[in-house]
């Protein structure tokens, strides 16, 4: 089973990002092993690959975030951007690793094609027959990215588009007798 990738993206300096205890959890190993591979390969992590959260961010994660997450955490985590985490699949090689990272690009392409669809839709306004069929791709990616996070009941996810703003609703149908 793959790991849960996206319920681990979180936004961070205006870049989608994985915590390094985040990214420990979904490879299996120790937090700090994860910062071990980046301290004995510097080279492999120029700017922009991996940054460490400062105080007002740990801060706010704190609040955001359980604080059992935080617990052992005896410097700041380091934040790992997309480009970080493919350079950290080139260090580990496990077989869960290798579905890791797997599941890690495959979250990352999701949530890119499902921004270039939202960008995509206003664009489109004179073509009724274009717009729909970005929408419904749109609520495919929406409910790829989603699958592992909501209920496994039956359901309905509907998507809106209003003045380019996007609305969405997901609506649960619980069986008789649960």
């Amino acid at each position: 089973m793959l790991p849960k990738v996206e319920e681990k993206i979180i936004t961070l300096r205006n870049q989608q990002v994985i915590l390094d205890c985040d990214v420990a959890e979904l490879y299996g190993v120790e937090t700090k092993r994860i910062n071990e591979a980046v301290n004995n390969n510097p080279e492999k992590f120029p700017e922009g690959y991996v940054f460490e959260v400062d105080n007002q961010e740990f801060t706010f994660l704190r609040s955001k975030f359980s604080t059992t997450k935080f617990q052992k955490t005896r410097q700041l985590p380091k934040a790992f951007t997309e480009k970080g985490l493919y350079m950290l699949a080139t260090i580990l090689k496990s077989p869960r690793a290798v579905q890791t990272t797997i599941a890690i690009v495959e979250a990352y392409a999701k949530l890119k094609e499902l921004s270039r669809v939202m960008v995509e839709i206003p664009q489109q306004q004179d073509d009724r027959d274009a717009q729909r069929r970005l929408l419904h791709r749109s609520g495919q990616l929406v409910e790829d990215l989603m699958s592992d996070v909501l209920p496994k009941q039956s359901s309905d996810t509907t998507l809106e588009l209003n003045l380019a703003m996007l609305k969405f609703r997901h609506t649960v149908h619980r069986e008789k007798g649960e």
